[in-house]
């Protein structure tokens, strides 16, 4: 099978924990574990978040006096070489010598006019209080935003349009290479007036890029590993339930949040709508057994309406 993997930047990075160097290779080496079985047996490729990494290189970048701003699309393709290469280290030293890895930088089109440049609400970088994050967002001008319990910056997000890289990544696939691209939703571009092409202040939701590309390359199945099990309704509250199956349809009904689980389900949803095959959304450790169909939650067209997940499953990602 070709399985396209989207891996989150929270399962990369876990929410609150220290951005180091350190943690981020001990999060990158989970998740090769996990990758490892999947890259044995079938054509894989991955695709990463990279929100708090893309937040952290920008406050970095800014640190200095009289530093230089480095807009995103440009950090952004920092991310994507440094989070491939952590990438393809752990898991190379998983499986066998012979097989090959390849890294791409990833330009991704979107419309200059998409509505999300007047209406920021992707989150970036590290998490703060409201009061650090008010007086961060006066001093630098940034857009911020609650994050579950705490606050971050927030940029725009505009939808894809056209992934500019799938030749050279069927290519590759041709070849048997892991392919990672994609990272961190792509690299935001866009065409000016004058017809050439240039990046843009954003970053594109990962998800969404990712089911696109899955979409494209015609992938049998596509997972999105996150920090939590399954999809819940009502998250936080007594009444919260994880679901287990649905069709897309039937995911229609409910609403998530906008900066975590609302784009991963839309992206499943449009995933499953458009090809008639599966997608999955569950943590790190359970992508192979997502790829079963044992573990997540399964968004396919054969789902003939909604399945709960049992109350134990629940508890145990609640706990």
């Amino acid at each position: 099978m070709r399985v396209v993997v989207a891996l989150g930047g929270n399962a990369l990075l876990r929410r609150g924990e220290p951005m180091t160097a350190e943690n981020q290779r001990a999060n990158v080496r989970r998740a090769a574990v996990a990758l490892a079985p999947i890259a044995a047996e079938h054509e894989l490729i991955i695709s990463h978040g990279n929100g708090p990494q893309v937040g952290l290189l920008a406050l970095q970048a800014e640190s200095g006096q009289g530093a230089a701003h480095f807009p995103l699309d440009v950090l952004g393709a920092q991310t994507e070489g440094m989070i491939g290469y952590l990438i393809e280290q752990e898991l190379g030293n998983l499986l066998p010598f012979e097989k090959p890895f390849a890294t791409l930088l990833t330009m991704v089109e979107v419309d200059p006019a998409d509505p999300a440049f007047q209406n920021p609400k992707k989150p970036i970088g590290p998490v703060y209080s409201e009061e650090d994050a008010h007086r961060l967002a006066k001093e630098r001008g940034w857009t911020v935003a609650k994050d579950g319990a705490h606050w971050r910056r927030v940029v725009a997000s505009p939808l894809p349009k056209r992934i500019f890289e799938l030749r050279p990544v069927r290519w590759l696939l041709e070849k048997g290479t892991i392919v990672i691209c994609g990272g961190g939703g792509g690299i935001p571009t866009v065409y000016g007036e004058d017809g050439k092409l240039r990046g843009v202040e954003a970053v594109i939701d990962k998800d969404r890029v990712a089911s696109l590309l899955a979409q494209q390359v015609e992938a049998d199945a596509f997972i999105m590993a996150t920090d939590v099990s399954a999809v819940v309704v009502g998250w936080g509250t007594k009444d919260a339930r994880a679901i287990r199956r649905a069709s897309p349809a039937a995911l229609s009904r409910f609403e998530f949040a906008s900066g975590s689980m609302g784009p991963k389900v839309e992206a499943a949803r449009d995933f499953a709508q458009r090809t008639g095959r599966t997608a999955g959304i569950g943590s790190l450790e359970d992508i192979p057994r997502i790829l079963r169909g044992d573990a997540g939650t399964l968004v396919s067209n054969d789902v003939a309406t909604l399945e709960w997940a049992s109350a134990e499953t629940l508890a145990l990602f609640q706990d």
